[in-house]
């Protein structure tokens, strides 16, 4: 179909076609469903009069305005009229030879040009006239007396020619309806009534098939027929009228036989609130079912749903199989679903790079380039409407004179908007703007954020085809992208649009709703992945409409980063550090860069990590309790970089503070002091520090190096045991790892289980540090045995180059001691404790240098700085002792037979 638009949009020729693509599953669920169609009307259990049996004659097409429908509808009818207009890749149907006539009714121009119910019936006639070429008696005797009684004075045939009804065929109707009298005149022997009027045919008619007159009943059969064509012709008995004329196709002969296809389009135009409209055309497809009918509007046809009873003639499942959900894929919780019903879905971004160079050429190349195309399609998602409004303006620029550019399509349609709300009412629409703020949402969420009090609006809002369902996601519903892009952005001219104002109190009212939801959930049944989906909506709502008040956000930022598991909350959309400019300039900003620089943190140098809790803190946007938070981990980098002093003040002034990080504070502090070897202030400081401070995870530390391996073991179990009483999976992560380690240096079989266990639990967190405490519990697991200990030990000390935490190379340094001490080989030990020493020289975990003399029974090292709990001595016997059994366990080992 050539685009006029185009063809007057410049002195330029421009080839301009219906681009046509992505269709051809919804073609084969037509053809499929035609053909069963075909063979249930020649079982021999097929009645055209049944009024009882199960209707299976229908399917829908439904989606988002603007997706295609109408246009797929348009090319069904062409491909069942003829197979050469049947696109290439649609293949030949079962049923080729069948006398299928297709009959398209946009139901849309029929309401527009102000026709009803009378005009649907008229089309699907005319088509018959065309396609059977002979009268049609019973039907056409109601018709002509319904249309006598109704239009008095206007004649059948003028109303035809002055409305355009059919086409070349739309006299063809009148004098098929004509013959109808002349053969009903002569059947019942009625002499000079051929001009009578149509009462008075009919009224014969009914009185001889009262009188089951053998001529009258040839002409007329149907049972119902008498019955019909005695009740008062009006609207109502128009629409039982479609059975009639099932009858009559029925009795036609084999050469004449036709299926009537009826493609009834734009459906979403017949309801109203009492549905009367529908309620006539559902009576239209019940009364004629050996026609099949195509159905295309916006939403899902209802007539399979036990709440319409009463509304419309047939409802439930058993009246209509193929409409109910449970006959089709699980359903979601509106309804939606059945075999017979089907979501008309968006392109692929191939097919919208093939539609747009389809669609307008010259000089059969496309016109619209491949840089112009890639950025509408990354626009549209997939959304027709979108790709057709992006043609008009590519002409509308190509008019002006000069050439369309990629930037010129950077945007979305306020007409794409205007064509989304048209269908909606007042609340749905408050509800979809409230909604568009939103990633994902729920019923209740959506409601919340509409600020309304009932959820009806919400409810009827997700079964629109312009909302899709994940019903194993935290929230299930989500908007088609292209048009939450839309609402959000374009400046439509709507008589209900958003002011400013409005969409900042609807932000402000979605973030609080996020809030009630976590509340609500952290009180009852804690859920971490709740947690992390509220904090990644709450932070891009408070940021993107700069939210002052952020409420429940702060204590989420504790919750979330008390447990160490570092899910990721959302890409940066500021300047980074460093670039000269914060980018940040509202508290929303600063706690989600806050945030931001906790997580990347795994991923990234301790020393870009620094630098950006830095830039965040020097803003003094944070609130008060924040500002701890970046002061804590800013301390942390810096322990991790090995600037003990800065650290320290870090610490220090976190656990001043008093607030609910002071545990942590003072566990920094511990921790520096257990790293400087001042064992004795570390021990006095864990009576102090409870679960918040990890008490027993600090004890251990102070343990292990002691060589009190059964200790170590057990504070780091009593840690485990802690974290999985308080549901922290992060936690108990740590905790098993350092486990895994300590227990290694004793016990390589216990060893094996212990790091198994580990890895299991690292393996869906992201804790880098922890991992690489795994990776050196593999090594002194392995001690004496391991022959790929050199390139497993240079792809340990690169790990910890590129993640900025020197902290680790002393460990890594004592772990290769322990190896070289068990298989007694000098000359490496000796350049390991070069090494050893020269990673130690600041004074941080001097006592490794002990450690490992200890290990090779060499002396104690001149000016130790270490304040051990247990003497030196015992300490050092501890770890000689634990290198002997090492020996010990490999000599057994090679010595048991195989």
């Amino acid at each position: 179909m050539a685009d006029l638009r185009a063809l007057f949009s410049s002195n330029d020729p421009v080839g301009s076609n219906e681009a046509f693509t992505n269709r051809q599953n919804q073609w084969n669920l037509v053809a499929v469903a035609i053909e069963e169609h075909l063979r249930h009307l020649a079982g021999p259990g097929f009645d055209v009069e049944d009024l009882e049996a199960p209707r299976n004659n229908v399917i829908t097409f439904h989606g988002v305005g603007g997706v295609g429908k109408s246009t797929l509808l348009r090319k069904l009818e062409a491909a069942l009229a003829a197979a050469e207009q049947r696109p290439v890749q649609w293949g030949a149907p079962a049923w080729a030879d069948e006398r299928i006539v297709p009959i398209r009714i946009d139901l849309a121009r029929s309401a527009s040009t102000g026709s009803d119910f009378e005009r649907v019936v008229l089309t699907i006639r005319l088509a018959l006239a065309a396609a059977v070429g002979r009268p049609l008696p019973s039907f056409d005797l109601a018709l002509r007396r319904y249309w006598e009684t109704q239009h008095p004075g206007e004649p059948l045939e003028e109303y035809v020619r002055r409305t355009g009804l059919a086409g070349r065929f739309g006299q063809m109707l009148p004098q098929q309806m004509q013959a109808a009298v002349a053969e009903a005149v002569g059947a019942l022997q009625l002499p000079g009534m051929v001009g009578s009027a149509a009462g008075q045919i009919t009224t014969a008619l009914v009185q001889a098939l009262r009188e089951r007159r053998a001529r009258a009943r040839a002409l007329a059969g149907c049972a119902r027929t008498a019955a019909l064509l005695e009740a008062e012709p009006d609207l109502e008995a128009l629409s039982y009228y479609p059975h009639l004329l099932a009858w009559e196709i029925s009795q036609l002969p084999e050469r004449r036989t036709v299926v009537p296809v009826v493609l009834l389009d734009t459906f979403e135009d017949t309801g109203d609130r009492h549905r009367d409209a529908e309620r006539l055309l559902q009576r239209l497809v019940w009364l004629m079912p050996n026609a099949f009918f195509v159905i295309g509007g916006r939403n899902r046809l209802p007539w399979a749903d036990d709440g319409l009873q009463g509304q419309l003639d047939y409802t439930g499942p058993t009246s209509w199989p193929g409409l109910a959900p449970e006959a089709g894929q699980p359903a979601r919780a509106a309804g939606q679903g059945g075999a017979r019903q089907h979501l008309i879905g968006d392109f692929s971004p191939e097919d919208c790079d093939a539609y747009l160079a389809r669609r307008l050429t010259q000089d059969g190349q496309p016109l619209i380039g491949p840089d112009v195309r890639a950025v509408i399609t990354a626009r549209s998602h997939g959304l027709p409407l979108h790709l057709d409004l992006a043609v008009a303006r590519f002409l509308e620029l190509r008019r002006t004179g000069r050439t369309p550019a990629p930037a010129d399509f950077d945007h979305t349609f306020p007409a794409l908007v205007v064509r989304i709300l048209s269908d909606l009412t007042g609340d749905e629409r408050h509800v979809l703007r409230s909604a568009s703020l939103l990633d994902a949402f729920d019923i209740d969420l959506a409601t919340r954020a509409a600020g309304l009090t009932h959820q009806a609006a919400a409810s009827r809002l997700v079964g629109r085809p312009m909302v899709s369902e994940d019903p194993y996601a935290i929230w299930p519903y989500h908007l088609h992208g292209a048009i939450r892009t839309a609402l959000r952005t374009a400046d439509d001219h709507t008589e209900d649009r958003w002011t400013f104002a409005d969409w900042h109190q609807a932000a402000e009212r979605a973030l609080a709703a996020l809030g009630q939801q976590w509340h609500d959930a952290h009180a009852h049944a804690p859920s971490r992945a709740l947690l992390v989906a509220c904090l990644r909506q709450g932070l891009r709502l408070a940021r993107d409409h700069r939210l002052e008040d952020l409420g429940w956000l702060t204590e989420a930022a504790f919750a979330y980063t008390s447990d160490s598991v570092w899910e990721p909350l959302a890409p940066p959309t500021h300047a980074s550090a460093g670039s000269g400019q914060s980018g940040m300039d509202t508290p929303a900003d600063a706690v989600d860069e806050l945030l931001a620089a906790i997580v990347r943190r795994q991923h990234e140098h301790r020393e870009r990590t620094a630098e950006r809790l830095t830039t965040v803190l020097d803003t003094g946007l944070l609130p008060g309790e924040l500002t701890e938070l970046g002061l804590y981990y800013r301390a942390k980098a810096h322990k991790d970089l090995g600037r003990t002093g800065a650290a320290l003040e870090g610490y220090r002034q976190v656990a001043e503070a008093g607030g609910r990080l002071a545990p942590r504070g003072r566990r920094g502090l511990a921790n520096l002091a257990r790293i400087a070897g001042d064992f004795p202030t570390a021990f006095a400081a864990v009576p102090h520090l409870g679960w918040e401070g990890r008490h027993h995870r600090v004890l251990a530390h102070i343990h292990w190096p002691h060589g009190d391996i059964d200790r170590a073991a057990a504070a780091f179990e009593a840690a485990r045991a802690d974290a999985e009483q308080h549901n922290a999976p992060g936690e108990r992560a740590i905790a098993q790892t350092l486990l895994a380690l300590v227990v290694a240096f004793a016990d390589p079989v216990r060893a094996d289980d212990e790091l198994a266990l580990a890895h299991q639990l690292l393996e869906p967190l992201d804790q880098r540090a922890t991992m690489l405490y795994a990776h050196v519990a593999g090594l002194v697991r392995g001690a004496g045995t391991d022959r790929d200990i050199a390139d497993r030990i240079a792809a340990l000390r690169t790990e910890i180059s590129v993640a900025g935490l020197p902290w680790l190379t002393p460990l890594v340094e004592t772990a290769l001691a322990f190896h070289h001490a068990v298989r007694d080989a000098p000359d490496d030990l000796a350049a390991t404790l070069d090494r050893l020493r020269e990673a130690t020289e600041d004074g941080d975990f001097a006592y490794y240098v002990d450690i490992a003399t200890a290990m090779a029974d060499l002396p104690q090292p001149a000016g130790s700085t270490a304040q051990w709990l247990d003497d030196a001595s015992t300490v050092r016997e501890r770890w000689r002792g634990l290198v002997m059994a090492r020996q010990e366990h490999l000599r057994s080992s090679r010595q048991e037979p195989a």
